[in-house]
């Protein structure tokens, strides 16, 4: 099934990797799931993907099968003790899939680096030290606007912000927005925006179509043509330690997000589709 989901990817890689941030400081909302899934899919697709959990729930970490509790070095390493990266990254079971993993002790990183110099820069630091040896590293911000996210965002290349298909669903969105357009003026210009993601969609539900409809209408081109439809066995697979592609590659969830990595990689310049290749819409 993998394989005939798999486009056809150009063999050039680039010199150095994209980073793109996943982020919305409202909970709830799908982020560590596509930060998992996407990362999985471009790992499938071919391509070198390094998953950062920057949430100190590690529920990135646990979700590609590695426990928290047996992590001794994490990104809160990286960030206060300026450890480099490369040497604390594990090896997942899906391929072509790195984790820079994360544990509770990263809720007292912001505490330790109000002090100190170019504090909204250590993760771009950090990560410029191993960027080179990927095509995507992702990072799963935390449901925050703190020093963190912040650190994040500086960090990226550009920010995808999953929404759900429920009411509400713009709630915060608009100070999510303001405070990227500050890292853009302040800290990194170069930030854009990868694309809204529409997530938890239910084809059944009038008010998921008057969401996704409101979200298009509010930010047309910059909305994914990917939605990622509410399934049980997406939400299955982080209790398993597996991302949904190796739970289950034939679910509707593998499919989106398979989609959703492809437009990317088209949207990057990263590939080239055959007309049957492409995946047809579940």
């Amino acid at each position: 099934m993998i394989a005939v989901l798999r486009a056809k990817i150009t063999k050039e890689r680039k010199t150095m990797g994209k980073i793109i941030a996943v982020a919305n400081q409202k909970g709830g909302v799908g982020k560590t799931t596509t930060s998992i899934n996407l990362a999985a899919a471009l790992g499938v697709l071919e391509r070198k993907v390094l998953l950062v959990d920057a949430d100190p729930q590690a529920n990135s970490t646990s979700g590609v099968g590695v426990d928290p509790k047996s992590v001794k070095t994490s990104i809160y390493e990286c960030i206060v003790n300026e450890i480099n990266p490369k040497d604390i990254v594990i090896t997942t079971n899906s391929p072509n899939l790195d984790l820079l993993p994360a544990h509770i002790d990263l809720v007292g990183a912001e505490i330790e680096m109000i002090n100190l110099p170019n504090r909204e820069h250590i993760m771009r630091t950090a990560l410029g030290k191993i960027k080179d040896e990927y095509d995507f590293i992702i990072i799963d911000c935390s449901p925050s606007l703190g020093l963190i996210t912040l650190n994040s965002l500086t960090a990226s290349d550009s920010v995808i912000i999953p929404v759900q298909c429920e009411y509400f669903a713009l709630e915060g969105l608009g100070k999510l927005l303001n405070t990227i357009k500050i890292v853009q003026s302040r800290l990194n210009p170069e930030l854009s925006i990868e694309g809204l993601l529409l997530t938890m969609y239910d084809i059944r539900l009038r008010l998921s179509n008057q969401v996704v409809e409101e979200v298009k209408t509010h930010f047309q081109q910059m909305v994914f043509d990917t939605i990622i439809q509410r399934n049980t066995r997406l939400g299955e697979a982080p209790s398993h330690g597996e991302t949904i592609i190796m739970h289950d590659a034939s679910s509707k969830g593998a499919i989106n997000y398979l989609n959703l990595a492809r437009e990317i990689l088209q949207k990057n310049e990263m590939t080239q589709l055959k007309e049957s290749e492409k995946v047809i819409n579940v």
